[in-house]
């Protein structure tokens, strides 16, 4: 076998993996692939001269660290509407921003064999949450909790002492907390009930029919939507500005079942003025079992459907 052949064998195995922490990092699916193949270019370039003192797999995680840290000194963080500020509580039109960095949904699949604890660590809440710490504190979170390295290779990958990983741990711990003190039980994708509340949605929309959304939004629910400033935070406030704004005639949206960070998501399509669906982003939904909690679409970038279709 040539070394290119080797290097293939027992990499590409770890590539997904990869681009999971490297979304994880960076909060956008496009910049974490392109993270991955720029690490896998300096892993190959560095191929022969690999001791083995560590896995592959910690080689891999090493190399790709480093390459988010560069590239996270040069780029601005990304966020969700409600990152920018609080909800808006009057009647009038979305405020679009034209210079924000927005987050981006993560494609999955509901798939038996991935544990709980795996999707749990791609929900939206939590990757917006990592999205405001320093760099360093978020790779050590995600390597300790998430991808459940050992204080001591966390410390290896990190050129640092595994007193710094344990403290910068309780300070990550501590800061989450405040940015995300309730965190919710939310249900899986596969669960019967969260497919009820997601047809519940698209059929609202589908159909423009407003009534519908009291059975699928809880009282408490918020709605936001990228590339909007202003998001609500109510079942009524969100229902007003669906109803008055988005929502348009029967027929005017479509919306494809899908998976996104674990949770159950659509595909969305709107009709276009000569009657044409077009691509319109991703709505990605906190599913309880009192009902939607949070509502996000990602209608910034429509292309981004075309990853989950």
């Amino acid at each position: 076998m040539t070394d290119q052949g080797r290097f293939t064998d027992e990499t590409e195995r770890f590539r997904r993996e990869l681009i999971a922490f490297c979304y994880r990092m960076v909060g956008s699916v496009s910049d974490a692939e392109d993270l991955v193949q720029d690490a896998y270019l300096r892993a190959w370039r560095a191929y022969g001269a690999f001791e083995r003192r560590a896995s592959v797999r910690s080689w891999l995680y090493k190399i790709a660290t480093n390459v988010c840290f560069t590239a996270l000194e040069s780029r601005r963080r990304r966020v969700l509407p409600s990152g920018l500020g609080g909800p808006h509580d009057g009647d009038r039109p979305p405020t679009e921003v034209a210079d924000a960095s927005w987050l981006e949904p993560f494609p999955d699949e509901p798939d038996p064999s991935t544990t709980m604890i795996a999707r749990e660590s791609l929900r939206l809440a939590l990757i917006a949450s990592l999205q405001f710490l320093p760099a360093r504190q978020r790779a050590i979170f995600i390597l300790r909790e998430l991808v459940a390295f050992s204080a001591e290779e966390t410390a290896e990958l990190l050129d640092t002492s595994i007193a710094a990983v344990k403290s910068g741990l309780q300070r990550v711990r501590a800061r989450l907390d405040e940015l995300e003190p309730d965190r919710e039980a939310l249900l899986e994708p596969t669960d019967p009930r969260a497919r009820e509340l997601l047809d519940g949605y698209i059929a609202a929309f589908e159909r423009a029919d407003a009534s519908l959304l009291v059975r699928v939004l809880r009282a408490d629910a918020t709605l936001e939507a990228t590339p909007f400033r202003d998001w609500q935070a109510g079942r009524v406030g969100c229902i007003r500005l669906l109803e008055k704004y988005i929502f348009g005639a029967p027929g005017d949206w479509r919306m494809v079942p899908t998976v996104a960070n674990g949770q159950p998501a659509a595909v969305v399509f709107r009709r276009d003025d000569h009657g044409a669906m077009q691509p319109n982003g991703i709505v990605v939904l906190s599913a309880t079992a009192t009902g939607v909690s949070r509502v996000v679409a990602f209608h910034h970038d429509p292309r981004l459907g075309a990853r989950f279709c």
